[in-house]
């Protein structure tokens, strides 16, 4: 049985609801002396922390929903004051439902790893002379170290400092804790995994392999978060900084990667596609790209229902895949960054739908709605059901190797420069997106260009985690710590306000780019563009549709479409502070009132 099956089957013993701050409804009715004193039971509660995943305020908020505006994903917050609409526009209220779900959900599996990590760390099985009951009783103990791990830092990401709840709850215990320093908590949690991380046992050893958080991932997420706490973050008076013992973070992040690599270094894909089909055939290959997937049931999780290609279904439809489409798209700035013969391009963005006759055409509103081309129930082998939506059971991937890989590189170059080895990583990584007869030129040539200096380096590494990544929906979290988000939405409008003043008038830098795009079905009935790169006069022959492309970036009425000119303004220029990204939130409303007065919405310009 799947650990995805397993999270569904146990969701009984997560051991409250989220319907409340700190305080819990009710602890379990089991008594937790014997819920840990053996590895099955043991096992049945730290898969209730997994049941968070589960959950609105992961799987379809945080996993993708919440994490734009950026470069490389957008949507337009101004057109409603719903919730999600809020948080596109950098402009939700304490009331915002959205918000109060993750709070909730990331306080329950906060607290749930609590009971779970005293429970273990009390129970005799943990240092049982039987080794493998022993083991498991790690491996156990360092999932909950490194989910709590990571539910606090995306508390970090998005309320800022937060109250620090590291024990169970229990009689006689604080639930009305203050705020407690961002870098406090994220120092913490990363001294829990590296304490742990060692007793851990790897994917290929444990029976859900990467359906469950295993030592690779503990590693991964290690250097991940001491990125964040080595990288910028907003200050209550709305500056960025970072601690002057940022390079401290750094070293550890170069040094858990690079565990990683030595211990357990694989060869990426060579196939880039495949790694994101994998999840839609349910394929979870141990010892490969992907280190953890979040475990959706099938008849659960909301990927190919509000992210990726779209498919057009319900009960009228010839096919039985359902209805899903996406509240990301992706911009053309960003799709004309790539390299035009880079392979992941393609996979990353598609600007083809699937429509009720199951046959693939152009997208509804073309230039303004690329998709996330990497997921869709399109890929499903078999159709849910006609009029299905959410809960396809398509895994989500929390960490990739090709991660690692440019982890190590930034944080070894950050120390000391492009260093070989820093150049090797990047390398790696660069080279899968090419065939092997460009190598000469988009690879080794490219990065003889590049790594001339730390500067450029870095630069380079910034680029090809917007190429590597698109899609997956990680790049918020990159440009807050790099303190370049507001930069790269301000270069992005620029791009596109460029774009279309080429495409209307003829002149400007991207004149050769298709103004207009043709396209047909090839001979296998898929969507193919004739001239993705390119403006041409005129197609070939009749059998060609004409769809408006880069001229529909202009408009007569306002010069440039809207969403160009106010999808990133509160990222830019009409913010609290222009030029600083106000990606902190307030704290809920329902959080608020259940502290007793203990926290309040100050600093942030709330």
């Amino acid at each position: 049985m799947k650990l995805r099956n397993l999270i569904i089957l146990f969701s009984v013993l997560a051991l409250s609801s989220c319907s409340k701050f700190l305080e819990p409804d009710s602890i379990s009715t089991f008594d937790t002396n014997y819920v840990f004193s053996n590895v099955d039971d043991a096992r049945k509660g730290v898969n209730g922390i997994y049941v968070q995943f589960d959950v609105d305020g992961f799987r379809s908020r945080l996993s993708n929903n919440m994490t734009g505006n950026t470069d490389i994903e957008r949507s337009s917050g101004w057109t409603s004051s719903g919730d999600r609409y809020q948080i596109w526009d950098l402009n939700a209220l304490s009331s915002n439902g959205d918000l109060s779900k993750v709070w909730n959900c990331a306080y329950t599996a906060i607290r749930d790893a609590n009971i779970c990590i005293e429970g273990i760390q009390a129970s005799p099985a943990l240092n049982s002379s039987d080794v493998q009951v022993s083991r498991t009783m790690y491996q156990l103990l360092g999932e909950a170290y490194t989910l709590r791990a990571y539910w606090y830092s995306i508390l970090a990401y998005y309320f800022g400092d937060v109250p620090n709840v590291r024990e169970a709850p229990k009689a006689g215990n604080d639930f009305f804790l203050p705020k407690e320093d961002r870098n406090v908590i994220l120092s913490q949690v990363i001294d829990d995994m590296i304490g742990i991380e060692d007793n851990m046992l790897w994917a290929d050893e444990l029976p859900h392999g990467i359906e469950q958080v295993n030592r690779e991932f503990t590693l991964g997420l290690i250097a991940r978060i001491a990125l964040q706490r080595g990288g910028y973050y907003l200050t209550p008076d709305l500056n960025m900084e970072r601690q002057s013992d940022y390079l401290d973070y750094y070293r550890i992040a170069k040094d858990y990667t690079e565990k990683l690599m030595t211990l357990k270094d694989r060869e990426l894909p060579s196939d880039y596609r495949q790694i994101f089909l994998n999840e839609a055939k349910f394929i979870s290959p141990a010892n490969s790209e992907i280190l953890f997937e979040v475990p959706f049931a099938i008849g659960n999780g909301d990927v190919g229902w509000n992210i990726g290609i779209t498919v057009e279904g319900g009960a009228t439809a010839s096919h039985n895949y359902g209805s899903g489409n996406n509240y990301m798209a992706i911009p053309p700035s960003y799709y004309y960054s790539f390299d035009t013969v880079d392979l992941r391009r393609d996979v990353t963005c598609a600007y083809y739908k699937v429509n009720t006759d199951f046959v693939e055409t152009f997208c509804n509103n073309g230039i303004s709605n690329i998709a996330q081309g990497k997921f869709s129930r399109y890929f499903l082998d078999n159709g849910p059901g006609p009029s299905t939506a959410k809960g396809t059971g398509i895994n989500w991937p929390m960490m990739r190797y090709a991660d690692v890989l440019l982890m190590y590189a930034e944080a070894e170059n950050e120390l000391s420069g492009p260093t070989p080895s820093a150049v090797e990583a990047f390398k790696r990584v660069r080279q899968r997106g090419f065939a092997p007869q460009d190598w000469t030129e988009k690879v080794d040539n490219y990065i003889t260009s590049i790594s001339a200096s730390k500067g450029d380096f870095f630069n380079a590494i910034v680029n090809e985690r917007a190429w590597e990544f698109g899609g997956e929906m990680i790049r918020k979290y990159e440009l807050i710590r790099w303190n370049l988000y507001s930069e790269k939405m301000a270069e992005t409008v620029q791009t596109l306000k460029d774009m279309a003043d080429s495409a209307f008038d003829g002149v400007g830098p991207y004149t050769d780019l298709p103004d207009y795009i043709y396209w047909k079905l090839d001979d296998s009935g898929h969507f193919t563009v004739l001239n993705p790169n390119h403006k041409i006069s005129a197609a070939p022959d009749q059998t060609w549709n004409r769809e408006p492309w880069l001229i529909d970036l202009h408009s007569d009425a306002t010069t440039y479409r809207e969403w160009i000119t106010k999808d990133w303004r509160n990222y830019i220029s009409d913010g609290p502070k222009p030029g600083v990204v106000r990606y902190i939130f307030p704290i809920p409303e329902e959080a608020i009132t259940n502290s007793q007065g203990t926290l309040k919405n100050d600093g942030y310009g709330f």
